[in-house]
């Protein structure tokens, strides 16, 4: 892993540090051949181990889901969404309603492939194929759901799918005072890449937008990472992890973006 580690990064210097000029001495990016543009990611289901990810749909998922948001949920995990809190089911049963069969931004459910419940949603958004480029966001986890490997494996096979597609990046955007979220970005992979200033606004507040991403020269050895997470050799008889992810992911950050103290400029 070390030596991969390595290798990663040299790659990454060398690839930065050789510009290509044009006829006018100007310096410009790399040339982009065979690449073609990627249809937007398809709404199928996909099985994991330990998650099924499903399209949302009213039919399949409004009554779960509005039993995951409305009792599964803390007060204090609908701070930095740009949508609830849900006070009563009917309320998040018309969210999902709302968003489900959208082309614009494509949400799936996270569901328990034994009980067949779906406890959470993510969606891809900020589709744009002819860029190559997408945006996870838009998450939303039952404590049920959270901090398990059913979560990060739904999230494995979000990032697989795109970059399988032929994305060239995938974006991950949030308020840069939600620190649990920009933590979990850094241990899913995602390269910290800055900060816009009064990015928007949402709940009456400004925000300040943290960027992050993936980018298909990093993806390769990231699902290398996933895979050894995963593997169910990773987890003892009572389902406790041995090795961290961020453990496995942290060698491949960008290391001048991989510094715990990016909040203090």
């Amino acid at each position: 892993c070390h030596f991969a580690s390595i290798v990663h990064r040299a790659l990454r210097l060398n690839r930065e540090m050789t510009l290509r000029k044009n006829r006018f001495d100007q310096p410009v990016g790399p040339s982009i051949v065979g690449w073609t543009v990627p249809p937007p990611p398809p709404l199928i289901a996909t099985s994991g181990e330990y998650c099924r990810l499903e399209p949302m749909s009213t039919g399949a998922h409004a009554e779960g889901l509005s039993v995951a948001f409305t009792s599964g949920v803390e007060a204090e995990d609908w701070t930095y969404l740009p949508f609830g809190p849900f006070e009563t089911t009917v309320e998040a049963a018309r969210w999902v309603e709302e968003w489900s069969g959208r082309d614009d931004v494509r949400y799936y459910a996270f569901v328990d492939p034994v009980s067949r419940m779906p406890k959470g949603v993510a969606s891809f958004m900020r589709i744009d194929p002819s860029s190559g480029c997408v945006e996870i966001g838009g998450i939303l986890y039952s404590r049920s759901l959270s901090r398990t490997a059913a979560a990060t494996e739904g999230m494995f096979m979000m990032l697989n799918q795109v970059f399988e597609l032929g994305y060239r990046r995938c974006e991950w955007k949030c308020d840069s005072l939600n620190e649990p979220s920009r933590r979990a970005a850094e241990r899913l992979g995602f390269s910290f890449e800055g900060v816009f200033r009064q990015a928007t606004m949402y709940k009456g507040r400004s925000r300040d937008t943290a960027w992050y991403a993936i980018t298909d020269d990093d993806w390769p050895l990231l699902r290398d990472q996933y895979s050894r997470w995963l593997d169910t050799g990773n987890f003892d008889p009572s389902g406790r992890q041995k090795l961290s992810l961020s453990s496995l992911t942290r060698p491949y950050l960008r290391p001048q973006d991989s510094n715990s103290g990016h909040l203090a400029g």
